[in-house]
């Protein structure tokens, strides 16, 4: 069945066999495993590549041989490779330890955008600048509705990141929890100049969050920091103030903020992101990338989830449209194959965060780590997967 073939049921309504709403990593390399596999895919996306996005921009190794099959070959862009963590405290401690598998760096501005490009290649439609506005299953089929768009879907997949209109629309449990230890963050992100090791990737602790710093393509670097909202209304809801009276109490972070060449006018930022648990499939919608659940930043491995779990669900879609399974089958097994891969590194990283809160617990934690230099690879490891 082809995108221009009709149901029969709605004329004026165009089909395609898969719709992504969200056209972040899981979204485009979901597109574009769909489309080789000969089905036919819309990608709904609110912005116009290429724009840039709160993200820490660090991505596992475990993701290289991926990304490349999908068809951009990463070499191209002489992108740095990170070997090495360092992780500060509040107070100064200081931890260096080297990452087994390592990762690299690339910003979201590039990637994306590159992944559109693919995408398009491949055959997938894109409706950038394009907002959903409404999405209903009837009749063993979607029906999208975006910004005077009207499609038809046998598959709808929810690729559209930490929290969205149609999150509030249905009430999702996370949408609904109080303000606690695991929700209500906000997210800022610059690019910067700085000098800096680039095989390095820094996590630098303060009160009530931390800053991640790694390098990018082009000889810039990312900083991104995330932290509670209740932070920045004790600094009169200013991000300058809350950067002066909180994160650079931190003197590694007081040195970068110093030094660094800041690229932006403003920062990029993002509020009322949560890591509660999140369910896979809502409203016979499947989720994938962070709206399927968000691993804390500190464990810098979101990025990597998101694509394997594009790989995940073109499997389980891929058995449902070859009518291998019903559509029960493929929720059930999208969930549990979901599950098996990523639940265990939800809860580490959850423990993990759990540290890195009161100033007095993430000095001593990290002073410890210094003793136990094999707990820290435990760590590290329990959080990453292996090559995909």
């Amino acid at each position: 069945m082809t995108m221009q073939e009709n149901t029969g049921k709605d004329p004026e309504a165009t089909f395609y066999q898969a719709a992504i709403i969200g056209g972040g990593l899981a979204g485009l390399s979901l597109s574009i495993l769909l489309s080789k596999s000969g089905y036919s895919v819309a990608v709904f996306e609110k912005e116009k590549y290429p724009f840039h996005k709160v993200c820490g921009e660090y991505i596992s190794l475990e993701s290289w041989g991926f990304i490349e099959a999908l068809g951009l070959k990463l070499e191209n862009f002489h992108l740095p490779l990170i070997k090495k963590l360092c992780v500060s405290s509040p107070g100064g401690n200081k931890l260096e330890t080297d990452l087994d598998l390592g990762g690299f760096g690339i910003s979201r501005y590039l990637l994306d955008d590159e992944l559109s490009k693919l995408a398009i290649q491949c055959g997938v439609k894109i409706y950038e600048q394009t907002k959903i506005t409404g999405l209903h299953f009837g009749n063993d089929q979607f029906t999208v509705s975006a910004s005077g768009i009207k499609i038809k879907s046998a598959v709808t997949i929810g690729c559209f990141g930490k929290r969205s209109n149609l999150d509030v629309k249905w009430m999702r449990p996370f949408v609904k929890k109080k303000a606690g230890k695991l929700n209500n963050y906000i997210g800022v992100k610059y690019h910067i100049r700085i000098h800096s090791p680039v095989d390095t990737i820094s996590l630098h602790n303060f009160k009530n969050g931390y800053c991640g710093i790694s390098a990018i393509e082009d000889g810039k670097h990312c900083l991104c920091y995330l932290t509670t909202a209740h932070n920045l209304s004790s600094n009169n809801n200013s991000i300058p103030d809350m950067e002066k009276n909180v994160l650079r109490k931190n003197p590694f972070l007081e040195k970068i903020f110093s030094e660094a060449d800041f690229l932006y006018k403003s920062p990029e930022t993002i509020s009322q992101i949560s890591f509660t648990k999140k369910s896979q499939v809502e409203n016979h919608v499947l989720m994938a990338g962070d709206a399927a659940g968000m691993i804390t930043p500190l464990c810098g491995n979101g990025m990597s989830m998101g694509l394997q779990a594009a790989k995940i669900a073109h499997g389980c879609i891929d058995d449902f449209l070859q009518q291998k399974t019903n559509r029960p089958g493929m929720e059930r097994n999208y969930t549990q194959s979901w599950n098996r891969q990523f639940k265990k590194r939800l809860y580490y990283g959850r423990l993990i965060q759990s540290f890195f809160g009161k100033e007095w617990i993430t000095n001593k934690f990290i002073a410890g780590l210094k003793y136990f230099p094999g707990l820290s690879a435990v760590l590290i490891r329990s959080t990453h997967g292996k090559p995909f």
